[in-house]
């Protein structure tokens, strides 16, 4: 283990941490609290700052909506440096947010369960951890069963997503073919990321005509669930997070048994992890590819795209031993070869592979550390050290940026660290590859 490289992990995390109890991911490029963000980041705090870790994980589920929805950013500062900001998501045209915390109308991936789960594995004081647990975990499941109750339109366990922020995938090629399908008017605005952020790493403005479209068509709606899934032109039901709410589901059901009491509670998340688990296989999973893919529900048909989320429902109880091999197959035939790094977070031998371009093809170590868990489990432990040294290795050469080069000869840069530098969960999950079994 590097002391030097963990110390510089720490070091990114403690001055990321702000006054307000939460953690920015990167300064000037992302000033305010993400949720997923913020459960990557508790899991890096956990290991060497128990009490950081609890608040971050505190102050973002205080500004869970009175439905049990999480919104994907919460501004709890002011600044001009970030767009879009509060004033145009308004959050408060939906009656049951939040009255004390301005935040986006969108969720990301509920990575919560599993958080919990993983703070108490590292927590070297588990009372302590379990009563921490306790006083959270109905936030949580709160959570799961809005998603349950306002995002699963065909009651078949799978929820949708109806902005490609709420994916964490923001601007993956997979969107392309729903962007044919809109002519949203061009907006006035702006830009900020690429003040700190090389244009060419970053979404087209194009790109973000679409995504203000469908926050405005949400807004017209005052964020009404009901009214978005009828009128949103993106809907989608997404393999990663599905996923993420599968694998908190099973955390959550380990965590109320160790609480104890909780039966119903249980029986309710089996009742729905088991008809999530069927959806995912029947109609997310593609033979053809030997991959799980996105479900576009406005066209009524599979997005046929291979990306890192594909992967990811190895870190679950979704794929049985045979889907498990497809899947690996998959990854190392098109991802694995040995002039990159695994894993892209696009088919490196697709037209639309780009290197360089935030998720259309650059390794994140947010994916990366959930396909190491879930290849572990699954007993593929070659594969999974393989993805865990990748991991280290990018960031030991080019620093803790946000994503990175797949390729491991970079023709087009001397540094193959992209977009925001000192970028927090790239640190926090770096200190749980360095300290964890």
């Amino acid at each position: 283990m590097s002391e030097e490289l963990l110390a510089k992990a720490k070091k990114v995390l403690n001055d990321n941490y702000q006054d307000g109890g939460f953690t920015i991911p990167s300064k000037g490029l992302y000033p305010f609290q993400w949720k997923w963000d913020s459960g990557f980041i508790a899991l890096g705090f956990a290991h060497y700052d128990v009490a950081k870790a609890k608040k971050e994980v505190e102050t973002i589920l205080n500004a869970q909506w009175g439905n049990g929805f999480i919104p994907h950013i919460v501004f709890h500062t002011e600044t001009d440096t970030y767009f879009p900001g509060k004033d145009f998501h308004e959050s408060s045209l939906h009656p049951k947010s939040s009255k004390e915390y301005p935040s986006t109308g969108m969720t990301q991936p509920p990575v919560f369960g599993f958080i919990l789960e993983h703070l108490y594995r590292i927590a070297e004081d588990k009372n302590d951890m379990l009563a921490f647990i306790e006083k959270h975990i109905d936030k949580v499941f709160n959570n799961h069963m809005y998603f349950y109750e306002n995002r699963d339109i065909h009651k078949e366990g799978l929820v949708y997503i109806y902005h490609n922020w709420e994916s964490g995938t923001d601007n993956s090629p997979i969107w392309d073919d729903i962007w044919k399908t809109m002519n949203p008017p061009e907006y006035t605005f702006e830009r900020r990321d690429t003040t700190h952020v090389d244009a060419a790493q970053r979404p087209t403005k194009r790109e973000y005509d679409h995504y203000l479209y469908i926050i405005d068509i949400a807004k017209k709606y005052n964020y009404d669930d009901k009214a978005i899934a009828e009128h949103s032109p993106f809907l989608v039901q997404d393999p990663l997070f599905n996923t993420m709410l599968i694998q908190s589901n099973a955390s959550l059901i380990r965590l109320y048994e160790l609480l104890g009491g909780n039966e119903d509670i249980t029986a309710l998340l089996r009742e729905k992890q088991a008809l999530s688990i069927s959806g995912m296989n029947t109609k997310l999973f593609n033979e053809d590819l030997g991959a799980y893919v996105h479900y576009d529900l406005r066209q009524g048909k599979q997005l046929p795209y291979i990306c890192s989320s594909s992967f990811t429902p190895l870190y679950s109880e979704v794929p049985d031993a045979i889907k498990a091999e497809r899947l690996v197959s998959t990854m190392l035939e098109r991802f694995g070869g040995e002039d990159k790094y695994l894993c892209a977070s696009f088919d490196p031998t697709h037209e639309r592979f780009n290197p360089r371009k935030y998720w259309r093809g650059p390794v994140w170590i947010n994916v990366n550390w959930m396909l190491y868990q879930g290849l572990k489990n699954h007993g593929y432990n070659e594969l999974a050290s393989r993805i865990k040294n990748d991991s280290i290795e990018l960031v030991k050469q080019n620093g803790f940026f946000e994503y990175f080069d797949a390729r491991k000869e970079n023709p087009d840069a001397e540094n193959s660290g992209y977009g925001g530098d000192n970028f927090s969960w790239t640190a926090a999950l770096l200190i749980d590859f360095l300290l964890s079994d």
